[in-house]
């Protein structure tokens, strides 16, 4: 069995991780970046990279997409999606990855689930966002309709400083996408999905309302109950995703999922959980080829 790691840097800490996960059982492997991809058509193979046929691997984990220009993105996503046709198993999958890109998509296949998700509003136009900004309560979260790790967001309860912020979105030519502010004090949910379970779960405690570990909240321990397993489990499935972060915050009126991560790192995790979340992502993948 031959299961490689697509990484931009493979002494990184999740990829180091995952290949002494594949190494434990004996699993061959390599690491390389997408920059290190070539893709034919006419002819074989229908990909390598470092003197490898990809389209003879079993498994291929992706860790992560990374950034590009839009051509970039494109072909990385284009050759996810070519190996997948031809048998190698990705994780996650390219349908999964494209959707936890995009917010507005995300929480658009959350609701048709029927999970709980905050009110939502996405324009370009910056008088209908006012119009939502008073739909919403006139206390929102501005977010980047693509990103991650908390980057970007921001809250806003004055209009004045709304339209100033909308204005700067759209003079860019960027979308503006806001939610309504959930007082959820300054703690959220992040629950590991592998497959149909959670495989570990930990609240992130931070001094502020933004609880990214990367903004520098802190990751205690937590057993989840079955609603918040239910949901996170629901939620990485309606994405299509096979291992995902789901981040949960639990307002006054219930829990609500603002992401699901389709490339979510673990680290912070790691250190509150006795579970090894880079054995079991392997288990998971293994025990998929082999099904």
């Amino acid at each position: 069995m031959r299961i490689d790691i697509i990484t931009r840097n493979e002494e990184s800490w999740a990829s180091l991780q995952l290949r002494r996960a594949l190494t434990k059982r004996g699993i061959a492997h390599k690491c390389f970046p997408f920059s290190k991809i070539t893709a034919r058509v006419g002819y074989k193979p229908a990909a390598s990279s470092i003197g490898e046929n990809l389209d003879e691997l079993d498994g291929l984990i992706i860790r992560p997409i990374g950034r590009g220009s839009l051509e970039e993105i494109i072909f990385r996503m284009d050759v996810l999606r070519r190996l997948e046709s031809l048998g190698v198993y990705v994780l996650n999958p390219p349908s999964a990855i494209e959707r936890c890109a995009d917010k507005y998509r995300i929480l658009s296949l959350l609701e048709e689930r029927s999970l709980p998700v905050p009110r939502t509003a996405v324009t370009e136009n910056v008088d209908h966002a006012l119009h939502a900004f008073d739909e919403l309560g006139g206390d929102v979260v501005v977010k980047p309709i693509f990103g991650s790790r908390g980057v970007g967001l921001t809250r806003v309860s004055d209009r004045e400083i709304a339209e100033r912020v909308f204005k700067a979105i759209t003079f860019y030519r960027g979308v503006i996408y806001m939610q309504q502010f959930i007082s959820h004090g300054a703690t959220d949910i992040r629950a590991f999905v592998i497959g149909d379970h959670v495989a570990a779960a930990m609240r992130r405690v931070a001094d502020s309302w933004k609880t990214n570990v990367s903004q520098g909240a802190r990751p205690v321990p937590l057993e989840t109950d079955e609603v918040v397993e239910k949901i996170a489990v629901e939620a990485a499935k309606a994405v299509n995703c096979k291992v995902a972060g789901v981040d949960i915050i639990e307002g006054h009126d219930g829990y609500y999922v603002v992401e699901v991560n389709s490339q979510p790192g673990w680290r912070g995790l790691q250190t509150v959980t006795k579970a090894n979340i880079a054995e079991e992502i392997v288990d998971f993948l293994v025990s998929e080829i082999k099904g």
